[in-house]
């Protein structure tokens, strides 16, 4: 079948998107983003997950295969049943030709532009082709702008030639002492996920606390428990791969707990060979000093997201 796929006019859209089907089709769509990190990022973790289990039950859509210039990797359709639900109705699009994308993305059965939705991407250069598209099809996109980091030894193994890589140890910086007294290391559960859901940016309602709650049950998530056996401090991967939800609780803060977390947390994704990145808001300099002390590097693109809400 590949001269059939190959067939299609250069630039063109195909009739219909392709659906990659079976992991052996995934694992060469992996491979082939790794040649684009760090501008893949979003979408080379979520294919990444996608192999080793899928629990979201995702799919991934390409404009033409093998060599493919767009790719979107979304919900089936039957997960997105709730029109108003942009925590479960996200789209990791990565493109090689941003500028050259919009028709593809433009299209009903890529992107359901009449629901409440989330993009992401690591690729601010979408922004143009999603600003066009919310024109057309009337809706209203909130763009928010992050930054992206990747620990130090993942990103020697996967960016070997970014100048960054050559800059910081691959020692981690010197953790303040855990008073295990008070302290110990434990699994959230989805009795946390309102707590989770209370202290993150773009959570406090009742979807985002059911996103939170997948999330718990779907991948590694770990806390710090307090003298009240109750989690003090805590970190939670996304269906992206992506270290998405941390916080600690106020009375606790400036006691180096997160550093701690994610101490923890990069060794276990290490020992699993996951990729191991996350995103901080520019105005978050804890964080952006404790990401330094680790050590992790920021990338030279940004994290990205458009939530789009119909008019």
């Amino acid at each position: 079948m590949r001269h059939q796929w190959n067939s299609w006019d250069k630039g063109q859209v195909p009739a219909k998107m392709f659906q990659l089907q079976g992991p052996q089709m995934l694992q060469m769509l992996e491979k082939s983003l790794r040649n684009f990190l760090p501008e893949s990022l979003k979408v080379y973790g979520t294919v990444f997950h996608m192999i080793k289990g899928n629990s979201f039950n995702l799919k991934a859509l390409v404009d033409k295969w093998p060599d493919f210039n767009t790719v979107v990797v979304r919900p089936q359709e039957e997960e997105m049943r709730d029109d108003f639900d942009h925590y479960t109705n996200t789209y990791q699009i990565y493109s090689k030709n941003p500028q050259n994308c919009q028709e593809f993305l433009g299209r009903s059965d890529v992107i359901n532009w009449k629901q409440h939705l989330q993009i992401q991407s690591t690729q601010f250069s979408l922004n143009e082709a999603i600003q066009n598209l919310a024109v057309i099809n009337r809706v209203q996109v909130k763009p928010v702008q992050c930054i992206l980091y990747l620990e130090s030894k993942m990103a020697r193994r996967l960016l070997p030639s970014l100048p960054q890589t050559n800059n910081l140890p691959l020692k981690y910086g010197k953790l303040k002492t855990l008073n295990e007294d008070m302290f110990s290391f434990s699994s959230l559960s989805v009795t946390h996920a309102a707590l989770v859901n209370k202290f993150w940016h773009f959570g406090g309602n009742e979807k985002s606390q059911r996103f939170i709650e997948r999330c718990i049950q779907s991948f590694p998530a770990l806390c710090l428990l307090g003298p009240d056996r109750n989690p003090v401090c805590w970190g939670v991967m996304d269906q992206t791969g992506e270290m998405r939800m941390g916080a600690t609780v106020p009375e606790y803060r400036g006691q180096g707990l997160v550093q701690h977390i994610m101490f923890a947390y990069f060794q276990a994704l290490e020992k699993l060979g996951f990729p191991i990145y996350f995103h901080t808001d520019r105005a978050n300099h804890t964080i952006q000093k404790t990401s330094k002390n680790m050590p992790c590097i920021p990338m030279p693109c940004d994290w990205n997201q458009w939530k789009c809400v119909p008019l």
